[in-house]
């Protein structure tokens, strides 16, 4: 399915969200035709708009970026509301991860891995490896200095790399994302967060049924109480949603 056009596009608050069925039409999209699709891939929820609205760099990079999917439940319920016969599911970042790297095992793509603590980072391979056979062609934890950060896009470059997955946290990750596709632009970048954390045991995701119910937001709270004022803060886009001011 190579045809841009075969998928739907939705504007949430300005931005262009790609409405796919479900997660294997997502990676099949990315997947077809001669080689793997370019670009950055970016997941957007209602958190990250609202970042977006007061942080200029960060709109310009989630305006920039080819692909923007619907990982929030907040997000799919708006689509809906705003465009009442879409066809559009929520795919959460971390399946997603996941799905890719299984493709990517497969068809033998090249990944590299960015983020987190060595140690994760090294279960994280280990567990691609063993699980999908994945070609891991490099790995770079999260804690290098701006000085040094030339050096990782020229290691990114000479890998070979076709995927580009970038567990940083927002908007740290969108900005190395964009920065290494200016050095390298023949990759697929993925923003990942947390996601070798929780692909690796280390945090643990909410049950199936929660995040069936799209209450997977409601389990992370309760898990971590700290995130209250995060989740206080979502109330504007509440008073978006309402109001019809998506």
């Amino acid at each position: 399915m190579d045809n841009v056009d075969a998928i739907p596009h939705y504007s949430i608050r300005g931005l262009a969200i790609w409405g796919f069925l479900d997660q294997r039409q997502f990676v099949d999209y990315l997947f077809g035709g001669s080689s793997i699709k370019t670009g950055c891939l970016v997941a957007i929820n209602a958190e990250k708009v609202l970042t977006a609205e007061r942080d200029a760099l960060l709109a310009s990079m989630l305006n920039a970026a080819e692909y923007k999917y619907a990982d929030g439940i907040s997000i799919v319920r708006s689509i809906r509301r705003k465009y009442p016969s879409a066809a559009i599911s929520r795919i959460a970042g971390a399946d997603l991860w996941e799905g890719i790297m299984a493709r990517a095992g497969q068809e033998g793509t090249p990944v590299f891995l960015i983020g987190g603590r060595s140690v994760i980072l090294e279960q994280t391979a280990a567990l691609l490896r063993a699980k999908w056979n994945v070609n891991l062609v490099g790995l770079q934890d999260g804690f290098f200095s701006p000085a040094d950060q030339d050096a990782v896009f020229s290691r990114i470059r000479s890998s070979g790399a076709a995927i580009v997955t970038v567990g940083m946290g927002s908007p740290k990750q969108e900005k190395f994302m964009f920065d290494c596709r200016a050095s390298y632009p023949d990759a697929l970048y993925m923003g990942i967060g947390g996601t070798y954390d929780v692909f690796t045991g280390q945090v643990k995701r909410a049950p199936k049924v929660w995040q069936r119910m799209g209450l997977e937001w409601l389990y992370r709270l309760c898990s971590q109480p700290s995130r209250l004022r995060r989740q206080l803060k979502l109330l504007r886009f509440v008073g978006y949603y309402l109001s019809g001011r998506l």
